[in-house]
């Protein structure tokens, strides 16, 4: 069974094998012009360079690439487009153009003191096209950035720049704003220090002779967008957006296991002071030292791209000299939907609970450096591997009912099997229960009769209140007594818990610790999805992330796991010297979050 969210079913985008960075925009004749980073090599080895290739057919094929620059020059890398008025298309990129073979670092990590990868320093230049992109013109031009204490600091006193970007450029009344991420030094975790900027053109958009495009640096004063109060020094790969108000809202990553968000209200001059993100109901988010975009979409709400794990983990990794953690688990991405709302100081993003867009079968396996691509009413995710890079299609319903999550009230119909509701008394002890999907299956149309991965899954969502919540306590069971089958329980830290057997293995997830309260009424969805091979769990409309407990509140199960289907009843126990279990539902399939919290809403019929 094909799952639209695997990534090897999206369309490949040609590169020499190191591919970085595919970002998209629309060109005037039609056609959908991207921007890469590639190479023969992997990521900073020389030969690295900025093409561009053409689809005319959404991404299912590609033109053969443009060089911008060609391989057997200085580095160039890390380009962005920009597309303004009268068709004209501008490509912003990194340019080792002194050819600098190494620059002075730490020792450790860098061997004698020096970083022979030299794809992050330079100049920041742009080359232009009148063609849509067929061809680039000959001459690159530097773009002039204000030195700030960070450039003043490093080992070169500014006299070299180090930097890079990944944040698309945008256009604002009339002006031109390019992200850039200046860097302090290299050493441990590569960046040691970094913080974003914005290059403003008020001349660009309307300016034929790219010698007379003036720019200047924003923020005012000699730092940029930088963590909160306390934060660590990573502050990098900013990503802005233009709210209806016209304030700029910009998200960025760090090492701290958050991301972090800011807001001006003057076209970037100022910002408020950087805040960790949250979503809607004030709760952190988690996030790795991996690209989160955001990104608005035409019909003004937005999408944020992040990975959905982190917290105070991946910082004390990070300090106890482990730099390599915060890039890890990059797989599943996972997507929020954000709406405007009215602040005292301006329209500010409520973001939605998250859904999983994307995965990878290999859990090591790290896609990044997204793009977000609006056509013909249908949405698009570039992202890359570092040595593939495609596009993919994606679910108009999974896009929707993630801002839909601020006010939908509906149940779920779709794969529901089993469907009980006792209004204030509990459910009967046993219900007979209908066979859940199996989850992969031996492939009798093979020779050697290997498994086949069914990519099936399914969901358990219970209505429940509890007077003392007790370790040991089960509330469902369907297992034979040689334990196949699956049961959800009570264990310590008042968490609740799924257990799934199939006679060969067992595998066990449980919610965030903590959640569930004496005589309250919770709602919890338990969602055995497939695809991606994770078990999550919806607890009152909110979806676990581990919070200060543990980095993952979701887990995975075992590939190898069959069908968790036991004995053909399901036993609930009776709580009614403890509790109540008011309703009960079993579909067969995984639930989405927003469905979840939908049905949430919706009750369970009292």
């Amino acid at each position: 069974m094909n799952d639209p969210r695997n990534i090897t079913t999206g369309a490949e985008i040609p590169t020499e094998h190191y591919s970085d960075q595919p970002y998209i925009v629309k060109t005037d004749d039609g056609a959908w012009l991207c921007a890469l980073t590639t190479g023969t090599g992997v990521e900073g080895e020389p030969g690295q360079h900025v093409v561009t290739l053409r689809s005319t057919d959404q991404g299912r094929s590609w033109t053969s690439p443009v060089d911008v620059e060609p391989a057997n020059g200085p580095e160039s890398s890390y380009a962005v487009l920009l597309k303004v008025p009268g068709g004209r298309v501008y490509c912003f990129y990194n340019h080792n153009s002194d050819n600098l073979r190494a620059v002075i670092a730490d020792d450790p990590p860098f061997a004698g003191g020096l970083c022979k990868r030299v794809d992050s320093l330079g100049y920041f230049v742009f080359k232009y096209s009148d063609d849509h992109g067929c061809t680039w013109s000959t001459q690159r031009y530097p773009i002039p950035v204000r030195a700030m204490d960070i450039d003043q600091a490093n080992p070169y006193h500014g006299r070299v720049r180090f930097f890079w970007n990944v944040g698309k450029p945008l256009v604002h009344a009339g002006a031109a704003y390019v992200p850039l991420h200046k860097v302090g030094g290299f050493g441990h975790g590569f960046f040691t220090r970094s913080e974003g900027v914005l290059l403003k053109s008020t001349n660009l958009p309307g300016e034929a002779d790219p010698l007379n495009i003036t720019w200047e640096t924003l923020p005012d004063g000699d730092a940029g967008l930088r963590t909160p109060p306390g934060g660590g020094p990573i502050a990098e790969e900013q990503s802005y957006s233009v709210l209806s108000d016209g304030s700029f809202y910009c998200v960025y990553r760090s090492i701290d296991g958050h991301p972090v968000c800011s807001y001006s209200r003057d076209g970037g001059h100022t910002w408020t002071t950087p805040q960790y993100m949250c979503y809607a109901d004030g709760r952190l988010m988690k996030h790795p030292r991996a690209a989160n975009f955001a990104w608005k979409c035409a019909n003004g709400k937005y999408l944020y791209w992040f990975h959905n794990h982190g917290g105070r983990f991946t910082r004390a990794a990070y300090d106890s000299g482990d730099a390599g953690a915060p890039y890890q688990d990059r797989n599943p991405v996972w997507l929020c939907g954000g709406i405007e709302v009215d602040d005292p100081a301006g329209k500010i993003i409520q973001w939605s609970q998250p859904e999983i867009v994307l995965y990878d079968d290999d859990p090591f396996i790290r896609m990044s450096y997204p793009d977000l691509v609006e056509d013909d009413g249908c949405y698009y995710l570039t992202e890359t591997q570092k040595d593939v890079a495609r596009v993919h299609h994606v679910n108009t319903s999974l896009i929707e009912g993630l801002w839909q999550q601020f006010d939908q009230a509906a149940i779920a119909t779709d794969g529901l099997l089993l469907s009980q509701s006792s209004g204030t008394a509990s459910l009967p002890a046993e219900i007979v229960l209908p066979a859940l999907p199996a989850l992969c299956a031996s492939d009798a149309g093979r020779a050697d009769y290997g498994r086949q991965d069914l990519r099936q899954g399914f969901t358990i969502e219970l209505w429940f209140s509890l007077r003392a919540p007790a370790a040991g306590q089960v509330l469902l069971d369907n297992r034979t007594p040689a334990g196949k089958g699956w049961c959800v329980q009570i264990t310590a830290h008042d968490c609740l818990e799924i257990v799934l057997n199939d006679g060969r293995t067992e595998n066990r997830w449980a919610c965030d610790p903590d959640l569930l309260r004496p005589d309250a009424p919770h709602h919890v969805v338990i969602v055995v999805d497939g695809g991606p091979k994770i078990i999550s769990f919806i607890v009152d409309g909110r979806l676990c992330d581990g919070g200060d407990r543990r980095q993952f509140g979701w887990g995975r199960f075992s590939p190898h796991l069959r069908d968790v289907n036991g004995l053909p009843t399901l036993r609930l126990v009776s709580l009614s010297s403890n509790g109540k279990l008011y309703a009960l539902r079993i579909y067969q399939r995984a639930l989405r979050t927003s469905e979840a919290v939908a049905n949430g809403r919706a009750g369970y019929g009292r």
